[in-house]
């Protein structure tokens, strides 16, 4: 422990945070405690089930549990030993840095298992205080000066046990946490709105393009619903590679850009100085071009470029390609999230190293795909456009809950290393 923690909890100093409750302002301050006096840390258990319901380091994401896998006592690893009661708490101890931590509140019958991945954490007083504090930047701050390991930085529960935290009275201890968990409910509404945004996308892409074996697609807009069958077209048809070489200038900025995995579209390395470009830069871009990965193939590395990316760079890393007249590009950023299209990529692709695959541009012009009319293909990328703001607005809104929340953390719970004596 830190000589300035060992200090303040031996002269048990009262604290206060930045942002009080107005019933706690006139109230006594905070007082420092171990983590260990303020909850039990791995509480003993009569072992594990014969079957249960296992919490491993992948399963637990931003709070949520994500996944579980349900397991005989006889096939369960050597880490699963953390057997859950309602309402404990389990903290990240490899990369606490990441918090996926629990606040495990699932009453389904089944009973859970975590791994020793994490610490289980069982509250004296509230446990929804417990988990919001011990997601603190402060407290996370101090776990981490405690970690070992630089791959997998990690605490071990002993050492974890001693750190040292700020505690106001019970009664300000529910006022927090209730306040924070209707926070958290709020952003798992809007993220639950989120999730099935992207479900009904996913299901019309299943619909609006036909299904492996037949030529029209299960739903189509009402004007088309006489047109007939799509046409079958090489890629070349609609498609070429674009060849625009680099002429930089040196005292010039250009924007670098490279492509996110799956589908997640065109972001910027920053602005750079013509001279300070070190990457094999070949292209100036335009908008609506259309970039595949030559290495990341396996993660459908491929993308659209916006309009704000309208003259930035490209890696020759990058294979860049334009519509031909009578053919939709934004069409084209959908269609190639069907799982038919990303198999291509791959078997288009040579290597040995399925990670470093390199991708064989003129093997996959000649593939043929079904493709409907120009109007058609304007109607459904419109279509998955306005659908696609609907999930940048959404997942923006959820974003700003969390940063709402996390600024509202800091101002609600005190920094210890701005106790004042």
């Amino acid at each position: 422990m830190r000589n300035e923690d060992v200090s303040a909890m031996s002269k048990n100093l009262a604290i206060a945070p930045r942002l009080r409750f107005p019933d706690f302002r006139e109230t006594e301050g905070w007082t420092t405690k171990r983590l260990k006096d303020t909850c039990e840390v791995n509480p003993a258990n009569p072992g594990i089930p014969e079957v249960f319901a296992y919490i491993d380091l992948e399963s637990v994401e931003a709070g949520e549990l994500k996944n579980r896998k349900v397991l005989s006592r006889n096939e369960a690893p050597s880490r699963a030993q953390r057997l859950l009661r309602y309402g404990d708490v389990i903290f990240q101890i490899v990369r606490p840095y990441q918090r996926n931590n629990l606040h495990f509140k699932i009453d389904d019958g089944i009973q859970y298992v975590a791994s020793t991945g994490y610490a289980q954490l069982r509250a004296n007083e509230s446990e929804d205080f417990l988990f919001q504090s011990i997601q603190t930047d402060d407290f996370v701050d101090r776990v981490i000066v405690k970690c070992t390991g630089s791959s997998y930085p990690a605490i071990n529960s002993s050492d974890l046990a001693e750190i040292p935290v700020p505690i106001p009275s019970s009664a300000e201890q529910q006022k927090i946490a209730d306040c924070l968990s209707s926070i958290d409910e709020l952003i798992s509404a809007e993220a639950l709105k989120l999730d099935a945004l992207k479900v009904h996308k996913k299901g019309l892409m299943q619909r609006l393009f036909p299904a492996e074996g037949e030529t029209i697609p299960r739903l189509r807009f009402p004007e088309f619903r006489d047109a007939g069958e799509w046409k079958k077209k090489k890629i070349s048809d609609v498609l070429m590679e674009a060849v625009r070489p680099l002429e930089m200038e040196d005292d010039e900025e250009y924007s670098l850009v490279l492509v996110k995995r799956r589908y997640e579209g065109i972001v910027s390395r920053g602005k750079l100085q013509g001279k300070s470009i070190k990457v094999k830069s070949q292209f100036f871009l335009q908008k609506d071009d259309f970039l595949i990965s030559k290495r990341q193939i396996v993660h459908c590395a491929c993308g659209l470029v916006p309009d704000e990316f309208d003259g930035a760079i490209v890696s020759n890393e990058y294979s860049v390609l334009r519509a031909k007249n009578g053919f939709c590009i934004k069409f084209f950023k959908y269609f190639c999230q069907q799982p038919v299209v990303g198999r291509s990529f791959l078997e288009c692709s040579i290597g040995i190293v399925i990670e470093k695959m390199l991708f064989k541009l003129n093997d996959w012009l000649k593939r043929e795909f079904l493709f409907p009319s120009l109007d058609e293909q304007v109607r459904i990328a419109n279509h998955f456009s306005s659908i696609e703001e609907l999930i940048a607005a959404q997942d923006q809104m959820v974003n700003a809950l969390k940063t709402h929340k996390h600024g509202l953390m800091q101002q609600l719970f005190p920094v210890m290393d701005e106790m004042q004596t």
